[in-house]
């Protein structure tokens, strides 16, 4: 029998692709589905693991199941890794670790997979030319882009690479020629629109009444004189559709974190221009600037963006600011003449954090104390000498002065938990262990329990500590994740505490820590409570304002104003009846009514 021979191949077996496919669709639903549902870092945190996950399982996919040639699939695989390499070589400096996991790997494999399909009936060579230019194009394109950091909510805006940010826009702003300020316009147009008219000038205010300076008005540092977002002793009128707030003024300012000092006239902040840390002073009536005073140091990370996080205090005629490098300055409040300066960096030995030193200084007697990422440092106020330190621990959190059974103590959150030192020397009191990344500040009852959260998934927890012959004793209350603050502050009111469940507003009670209620979407901002009229002033991630009613029944919103436009994590101040907005780009000041007039 003749045996017919024929040197034609014997036809490939077509690609397996269905693998591929549900593994990409299972990773982007892990990806962005997650998010849609678990807000916050613990979202984040799930999703970055879930398309993770994906992406090494479309690696084993296309290496053991996929039939395609050997040499196409290592040849793949080389590819996108060096191809991944030389991206991230040649990325902007802004695009950190957090771009290249949540957005260039899970893209890279969608354009992988989404070849695979559309290139299944091509002959080689188209095929893998094909292949090149997909994993090039899908990499490459990062290079053109630089990141404008991340939400709250950890979702990451980008811009073209050769556009200008805000920051270098102002700078190039402040190196050009000034023009003479025209006369008062009306305030016309969205708030971006009437920034861009007049950024190139120096602003000008409308002719109304000036800020309050009455004793009791002023707003010492970060979230005011008690540390507790808390406005005494003004009742605004709160229909503002009849009386709006009134735009005094608004001004470009460099980008930070830094809210606002207000002493008499004088309102304090911080800022990144550049290579320089900036403390800047301003007319609160005008918003001219009065002085600033700068350090050669420069911070940057690529979810929070550059510049400092921390917020001056003003006390007996000083500043003390506590820059995102570890620089503190005390500087004379009304010219900006450095007093003295120190590095707490240096002297704790203590490495910059990834997030930066983002301690407010606090000011208590004749000491000036700040926490160098989780380690309470203490100097004196007229020397700068270092007096004590100690209390080391990772965190976010700054340092906050409480009394608790008529002794006065410094309380600070930190990796470890709660710690309470005494104010003179930094011996520890006390201390009470739940271990975490606290960013929020403590908050008192008014029966002197302590209110206290470790991390975004944390919940709130109410802890009793009392002072006995034995010493001191911490007992847990109860721990409720009715609440679940980020990294906006809460406040406590008539017996509950109201602040931020991720993003959404929420009540709970201080009794047993149950939820009264949740509601309004105001993405991670902040708030701030008028105590006389039960209500709660919020900004918004997106920097408009709201009004919501302080009362345990229901979530009631009671006005709504635009304010100021971008990502907006900076803390609102009310002095008097002047209300203080910034961001990153901007700031305004607005004139509320009063209750009554």
């Amino acid at each position: 029998m003749t045996i017919a021979q024929t040197d034609e191949p014997t036809p490939r077996k077509p690609l397996r692709l269905w693998p591929g496919v549900v593994a990409v669709v299972l990773q982007w639903l892990a990806r962005f589905g997650i998010k849609a549902v678990v807000p916050g870092f613990k979202g984040f945190a799930l999703a970055a693991q879930g398309g993770l996950i994906g992406a090494v399982a479309i690696v084993v996919w296309w290496a053991f199941l996929s039939r395609a040639a050997w040499s196409e699939r290592l040849g793949a695989i080389a590819l996108m890794i060096v191809t991944l390499g030389a991206t991230w070589s040649l990325r902007h400096e802004s695009m950190g670790p957090f771009w290249l996991f949540a957005y260039a790997i899970p893209i890279l494999c969608l354009a992988f997979v989404a070849w695979a399909v559309a290139s299944r009936r091509l002959a080689g060579g188209p095929r893998r030319a094909t292949m090149v230019a997909t994993v090039v194009l899908a990499c490459g394109v990062w290079t053109l882009v630089r990141t404008e950091g991340i939400s709250g909510d950890h979702v990451a805006t980008f811009a073209w690479r050769w556009t200008k940010s805000p920051e270098e826009r102002l700078m190039a702003q402040a190196g050009a020629p000034q023009a003479a300020p025209p006369s008062a316009p009306a305030a016309v147009g969205t708030p971006k629109e009437r920034l861009k008219a007049r950024a190139g000038d120096e602003p000008t205010a409308l002719p109304p009444a000036p800020a309050s300076t009455k004793p009791g008005a002023d707003w010492s540092g970060f979230r005011g004189p008690q540390r507790d977002g808390i406005i005494r002793g003004v009742r605004i009128d709160t229909n503002w559709s009849a009386s709006p707030p009134v735009e005094l003024w608004r001004r470009p300012v460099g980008p930070g974190w830094s809210s606002f000092a207000v002493g008499g006239n004088l309102v304090y902040t911080q800022e990144q221009r550049g290579d320089n840390e900036v403390v800047a002073c301003y007319d609160l009536t005008t918003g001219q600037p009065v002085w600033t005073h700068r350090d050669a140091a420069r911070f940057f990370e690529s979810n929070g963006g550059a510049g400092p996080r921390g917020t001056p205090i003003v006390s007996n005629g000083r500043v003390y600011a506590f820059g995102a490098t570890g620089i503190l300055n005390a500087l004379d409040a009304g010219k900006g003449a450095a007093v003295w300066s120190r590095n707490v960096a240096s002297d704790t030995g203590t490495k910059v954090p990834y997030w930066g030193f983002s301690s407010s200084p606090l000011v208590v007697d004749d000491l000036v104390i700040v926490a160098a990422a989780g380690q309470l440092v203490a100097y004196d106020l007229a020397t700068g000498d270092r007096r004590w330190s100690g209390a080391a621990g990772e965190g976010y959190s700054s340092p906050h002065l409480v009394t608790i059974d008529g002794v006065a103590q410094i309380l600070l959150m930190s990796g470890a938990g709660a710690t309470s030192v005494a104010p003179t020397n930094g011996r520890v009191l006390w201390e009470h262990a739940w271990k975490g990344f606290p960013i929020v500040q403590p908050a008192v009852t008014a029966d002197g329990d302590i209110l206290i959260v470790a991390s975004t998934a944390s919940g709130t927890r109410r802890i009793g500590v009392a002072h006995g012959p034995g010493g001191w004793t911490v007992k847990e209350r109860w721990t409720s994740d009715g609440l679940k603050p980020y990294f906006n502050d809460f406040v406590v009111h008539k017996g509950h505490a109201f602040g931020f469940d991720g993003r959404i507003l929420a009540c709970i009670d201080l009794k047993y820590g149950q939820r009264k209620w949740k509601g309004g979407r105001y993405g991670n901002g902040q708030l701030v409570l008028l105590r006389d009229q039960d209500l709660l002033l919020v900004l918004s991630e997106e920097g408009g304002l709201a009004l919501v009613r302080a009362t345990p029944d229901q979530f009631t919103e009671v006005a709504r104003f635009p304010a100021i436009e971008g990502k907006t994590w900076n803390h609102p101040v009310l002095v008097g009846n002047v209300l203080l907005v910034r961001n990153g780009q901007e700031m305004a000041a607005f004139r509320l009514s009063l209750a009554g007039r």
